[in-house]
């Protein structure tokens, strides 16, 4: 396999004349790289860090996770994600760009979901898969997908980057490109390279500068405010005590004990566990304190526990778990969407995003927000009937969206 994917030369203005006596970079490489681990952590973190800025930096992006979903044989070929990541050097050899880039066997582990998609591919004697997935592998969280160093170019490459995903897509000769869960600006920018558009929804949880959760329970009709207080009431009169631990206070007995919650909630939910342990132990020694397991105890035994992460302005509640067998009402709640809130209120972060699904988020103060997908389909008639589905779902999910609005939890009158 050629990793190259060529070279072009950089075009510059005249409002961008020289400056100084640095050396200004003229060419950019394009190339593939089968493992993160080719591209220093400072490298890839310099662009994760540079694509959004450090006030709204996503830790899911970052050398650190994608590195530990690798090393530890979560996304690796023998799951069905082989890493095909593309990277932009000058001819200094700077890195100025990473995009992540899975090339795969199967629709799992995505959270846009497009099985019937493969299923019209396979009806009318035609492959879906593989496939070219960029995203962050498991989880579905939002933000930034390609990832550009802050320079007076970078417009130019992300022209260069999407090209050449596109190329790629047919150099591989797969179905189909997709980027899921990028930023607003990407799914934009993507349509006009001849993407097709979809959303989705999530719950998200907004920080009105509250000063406490119970400043935040003053913006919930009263009803509302009344089921939270008494589902939290419940934690204590079984006896659980609750603990928010970060960075070195998690120790591995956690992560064993985590790891067995993961377990127990994926064998009962899905049948299918897609991280080892060995990813949370090593995911929590590379990330530190940018990691926040929120656990429940009672009489001193762990029985259940959440994860979340820690970014820029934003606190990302991932998974969750508990002991098999173990039943405490309202401990979900708890451990998963208040917990995360107080913590939110505590570090002073915009929202809490607790990632797909769950209208019963909705009564808890987390409201639905948009997603966005970009799908590169290169055969035209499949393409041609995906997008009339696309058209139709979209119209689909603003009317949802706008349903569970008005009929969301907080007083009239309180803007969220």
């Amino acid at each position: 396999m050629d990793f190259s994917l060529g070279d072009f030369n950089l075009t510059r203005s005249s409002l961008q004349g020289e400056t100084g006596t640095e050396m200004r970079p003229q060419k950019i490489s394009l190339s593939v790289v089968s493992s993160i681990s080719e591209v220093s952590s400072d490298d890839w973190d310099a662009c994760a860090l540079d694509a959004t800025g450090p006030e709204k930096l996503n830790p899911f992006l970052t050398h650190g996770f994608l590195s530990s979903l690798e090393e530890s044989g979560c996304a690796v070929k023998e799951t069905g994600w082989l890493p095909r990541h593309i990277i932009a050097q000058d001819e200094f050899e700077n890195i100025i760009a990473v995009v992540p880039l899975y090339l795969k066997s199967h629709s799992y582990g995505e959270f846009v979901f497009d099985y019937s998609w493969a299923d019209a591919y396979y009806s009318f004697g035609s492959s879906y898969y593989p496939k070219l997935q960029c995203c962050v592998p498991f989880t579905p969280v939002t933000g930034q997908r390609i990832l550009i160093r802050n320079t007076w170019f970078k417009d130019q490459v992300f022209e260069k980057l999407v090209s050449a995903l596109k190329d790629l897509t047919a150099k591989f000769k797969v179905s189909s490109l997709h980027i899921t869960f990028p930023s607003e600006h990407e799914w934009h920018k993507m349509k006009e390279h001849g993407f097709l558009q979809r959303i989705g929804m999530q719950y998200h949880w907004q920080n009105h500068n509250y000063k406490s959760f119970d400043d935040f329970l003053m913006d919930m009709k009263q009803s509302k405010r009344k089921n939270i207080r008494q589902e939290r009431k419940k934690i204590s009169a079984q006896n659980l005590k609750m603990k928010r631990l970060r960075g070195d206070e998690i120790k591995a007995r956690h992560w064993d004990s985590f790891y067995k919650f993961y377990r127990n909630t994926t064998d009962n939910k899905w049948g299918r566990a897609f991280l080892t342990r060995d990813f949370f132990h090593n995911m929590g020694e590379k990330m530190g304190d940018k990691v926040l397991l929120i656990v429940a105890e009672e009489e001193d035994e762990l029985v259940a526990g959440a994860l979340n992460i820690i970014g820029g302005d934003t606190l990302f509640g991932r998974l969750w778990g508990c002991l098999p067998q173990a039943y405490y009402p309202s401990l979900h709640f708890e451990a998963c969407y208040y917990q995360a809130i107080e913590a939110a209120i505590e570090m002073n972060l915009e929202k809490v995003e607790a990632g797909a699904q769950g209208e019963h988020k909705i009564q808890r103060g987390y409201l639905p927000v948009t997603t966005y997908s970009s799908h590169y389909i290169l055969d035209e008639g499949f393409r041609k009937a995906i997008q009339d589905f696309l058209v139709r779902e979209m119209d689909q999910v603003k009317l949802v969206m706008k349903l569970l609005h008005d009929s969301g939890p907080f007083k009239d009158g309180v803007k969220h």
